[in-house]
């Protein structure tokens, strides 16, 4: 592997200012990759860069990292000549939240190539500027319907870290990402970092979804103790609600599918419900059971043609 280190550099000046800074911070990664369902890193990214006054502390060299064949940044032409280019990036700023604690934010373009290298470099920083906990987040489709809460997919690298989440999937195997391999080499380096993976209704996870981000960032503050000013994103959830509602309206099918969902996911929420259980005489079940009855709930959407 090249010496991760010249895959970015540092602001001195902002690195000495985040070094006068009490306490280790924790560092958020919300990059725009393969699966962003509902584009939630894209709208937490963008909320908490908009809603602050971020310093910029570390960029990469995105020329080594992407490929900009598959992901072609836009190009202005003016009359007769080219006058502007949407010039990707992937940075770390330091950014004050609501009450002025300062954390970093990973964010922009997910790398396309050396992933490895990647994760050796982001890992270092987080070394080398005391990081005391990394909280990465991105959106995946799930078979729920919008008109309930959401929720996500809870993972990190000690069993204490995500003791306070329920476990829903076994073992299961998926297409990678830089941001997944960057959880795993930072746990096997010895270092705390949780995954959230908010669950984005199937049938939105192409358009953007500000209510699932909102979602992220209540997560994101439950772990971190952060401040991430969340109903800063309510007129975009309103307005969204407002879409939704209005398409569904011109559609009886998508109205059918959506009680579907409802129905389907209200009786699975009651069966596992600890009360109803103990009070049928009935165990309750371990992680991995509660798991495998939701692998099996998911596995009826895709089975039943009325629910696509």
């Amino acid at each position: 592997m090249r010496n991760p280190r010249k895959l970015y550099e540092i602001d001195t000046e902002v690195a000495a200012r985040l070094a006068e800074m009490n306490g280790a911070p924790v560092l958020v990664h919300a990059v725009r990759g393969f699966v962003d369902s509902g584009s939630v890193a894209a709208v937490i990214s963008e909320h908490l860069v908009s809603s602050s006054d971020p310093l910029r502390l570390a960029t990469f060299e995105v020329d080594e990292l992407l490929d900009y064949r598959s992901r072609r940044p836009a190009m202005t032409f003016a009359s007769n000549a080219w006058v502007d280019v949407d010039a990707p990036e992937l940075v770390i700023d330091v950014v004050p939240d609501a009450e002025g604690t300062q954390y970093l934010l990973l964010h922009g373009l997910e790398p396309d190539t050396q992933w490895e290298r990647f994760a050796a470099a982001t890992t270092q920083i987080i070394e080398d500027f005391g990081v005391s906990l990394v909280v990465g987040v991105h959106g995946i489709p799930m078979a729920v319907p919008h008109t309930r809460e959401l929720s996500a997919t809870v993972h990190g690298t000690r069993p204490e870290l995500v003791a306070d989440f329920p476990s829903w999937f076994g073992n299961v195997q998926v297409p990678g990402s830089a941001s997944s391999l960057l959880e795993l080499r930072l746990g096997e380096a010895g270092h705390d970092a949780v995954g959230l993976a908010v669950h984005v209704p199937h049938y939105l996870a192409s358009s953007t979804y500000p209510a699932a981000a909102v979602t992220g960032l209540g997560f994101i503050e439950r772990l971190t103790g952060l401040d991430l000013d969340a109903a800063g994103l309510e007129p975009a959830v309103l307005q969204a609600a407002e879409e939704v509602e209005r398409q569904l309206s011109d559609s009886d099918e998508a109205l059918e599918v959506v009680r579907a969902l409802e129905n389907q996911y209200d009786a699975f929420r009651r069966g596992t419900e600890a009360e109803g259980m103990l009070a049928s005489g009935a165990p309750i079940p371990t992680a991995e059971e509660l798991g495998d009855e939701f692998e099996r709930f998911l596995a009826q959407q895709s089975k039943d043609p009325g629910q696509q």
